[in-house]
Formats: C-alpha cells, structure tokens, sequence
C-alpha cells in the first residue's frame, strides 16, 4: 500500500474514507466499505484510488501538545488497512495551518485540488474544519458543489452501545479483554522485536521472549494473557491465517516478585525452543487471565506460572 504525507506524491483520483481510524476497528471498517465498493465499481479505465485520509499528529496531540498512545501506530496500522483492500493512506499532516482551514478551504483545497476525490465516506459524527466547524452533513453539500459524492455511514454499534476506539482503551484498561477483542472484530495485537531481557525466565525454567514494542502504543492492564504468536520478520503481515502460531503466555508488568520497576512485555512460548532474539513477532491477545501480582517466593511464582500455562493451553486449543 502507500504511504504518503505530500501532496505532491498523492495518487489520484481518490475515493476517499475520512478520519483518524485508530484501531481500524468495525466502525472504521464501516466507514472505509463505501470507499471500496465505490471503487470496485469503476472500470478498469477510469483508474479511482481507494483511499484512507488521517491527520499525523492525531488533532488532540496537536492541541494537547501531550503524546497519545495508539492502538494501530502507523506501521501497524497501514497494514490493517491494507489487509482490507485500502491502496493507499494519506497522512495530513495536522499544523496551525491545516487547523486554521475553513470547512469550505478544507474542501477546495485537500479534497478537491490535492485529493482529487471523486467520492467520499465519513461517520455520522465526523467533524472538520476550523474548530470543528463543519459536520458530516456540511461535507455533502460542500462536496456536492464540485460533483463529488458523500456517503454519511452510521455510527456502528453492538447492543446499545457505540463501538469506538475510546471504549476499546476503556476495556482494555480494565482487562476486559472480551468485549476489546469484539469492538476490534480480532485479536488485540502487540508487535514487536525480541531483545535482550534479564533472562530471570530462564532461571525458575520459564524462558521469555523480551518484546521491544512502538513507544506510542497503547498497553492494556497488567497481568497475563493467554496468546497466540506469530513470528513475521517484516511485522507488517496482518492476514494470519496461513502462518503457523504458537501457543504462549503474555506477562505485561513491572515483575513484582523480583523486585522489578521497569514495565516489560514478556511472552513465553508453550512448546517452543528455538532462539527468537532479533525476530518480530506478532502476539494476539486472546484471553486476561489474571492481574499483575506478587509472590512469596519464586517458587510460589514458578507455580502460578505452570498453572497459567495450563490454562492458556486448555482455553486456546478449545477456541481454536
């Protein structure tokens, strides 16, 4: 897919999908099904892009000016996007200058002269412009001016209550790994390279894999997890269904019982031997287990550690 943040290297003409789409969660994907219908539709000589739009920084950081933790940081996020038929995404970069558009100059100028966008989907709620000005409903009959089409999605929603990226941090937060795997549509990921730890996993027979993730993403509660691994060197690959996984237990925590300060992100690999230091893996989350906590003793930890191992192994190899 690609990746741009000029305007002069846009691929064009677009159908475009606006919006942040941190998560690429169901409601994201809603959004972005119009962009590629629309484009699914068009004849092989009427080339059309089907695009996703951002802001790189998110618009809250900008403002904030504080770090936002992510739930799809860039790379990982184009390559959900991609897995889904998007061909290419657009990073606009969010200034003073870009924040100061009017809702009409953010049409004439992004959308028109450097998207060159013949179609165009948002949610319900999508709001642009200078101080938001502009809602979904402005953008249909700016749009409209210059012939372009807007498609206004609902908002998605499971039983009552909306699906957004704020509820998935919620859930996460809280452990509720459940309902943050079923407002995803998949597995939580973590992806990163293996680095050198303490190899204090190896001393009570529990070797882990020390991942070294992206600074800007976002981590839910301590405690363990039951997960599944894939080892992608290129870290980008998101359809798994044809790579071999492996069974594991995810620690996230500061490792009380040792006394430890620093957060880590430790995976032990039920059935696994090989030496994965250097590789990227990818570890769906699949299951909480139970909180971050402190032992007596290292034997005391050394038998939790067998017993979550267990029940990992019994509740994957039933859900697979």
């Amino acid at each position: 897919m690609w990746v741009t943040s000029s305007p002069t290297t846009v691929l064009t003409p677009t159908a475009v999908a606006l919006g942040n789409f941190d998560g690429v969660h169901q409601g994201h994907r809603q959004v972005i099904q119009p962009v590629l219908d629309a484009v699914g539709q068009v004849q092989a000589v009427d080339r059309i892009y089907a695009t996703v739009v951002t802001f790189h920084p998110h618009p809250q950081e900008f403002f904030t000016g504080q770090s936002r933790l992510l739930l799809t940081p860039l790379i990982e996020k184009a390559a959900q996007l991609s897995a889904i038929g998007v061909e290419q995404l657009v990073l606009l970069p969010f200034d003073q200058t870009l924040a100061a558009l009017t809702p009409e100059q953010f049409v004439e100028q992004v959308l028109v002269q450097q998207l060159k966008a013949r179609s165009i989907s948002v949610g319900l709620d999508f709001c642009f412009g200078q101080r938001r000005a502009g809602t979904a409903k402005d953008l249909q009959a700016l749009a409209a001016q210059y012939g372009i089409t807007v498609t206004i999605t609902p908002l998605k929603t499971m039983g009552e209550a909306r699906i957004s990226s704020s509820a998935i941090r919620q859930a996460l937060h809280d452990g509720d790994l459940d309902l943050a795997n079923r407002l995803l549509g998949r597995p939580y990921r973590l992806i990163g390279k293996v680095v050198q730890g303490q190899q204090l996993g190896r001393t009570i027979g529990f070797p882990t894999a020390n991942l070294q993730l992206p600074t800007d993403k976002f981590l839910p509660r301590f405690g363990v997890y039951a997960v599944r691994v894939y080892a992608c060197d290129r870290g980008s690959e998101v359809d798994l269904s044809a790579v071999p996984h492996i069974l594991g237990v995810m620690n996230i925590g500061c490792r009380p019982t040792v006394d430890g300060t620093v957060q880590t992100v430790e995976v032990h690999l039920l059935d696994w031997a090989d030496d994965l230091y250097e590789r990227t893996l990818i570890v769906a989350l699949e299951r909480f287990l139970r909180p971050e906590q402190k032992f007596a003793s290292l034997a005391a930890l050394k038998a939790q550690i067998q017993a979550d191992c267990d029940t990992a192994r019994t509740l994957l190899n039933a859900d697979f």
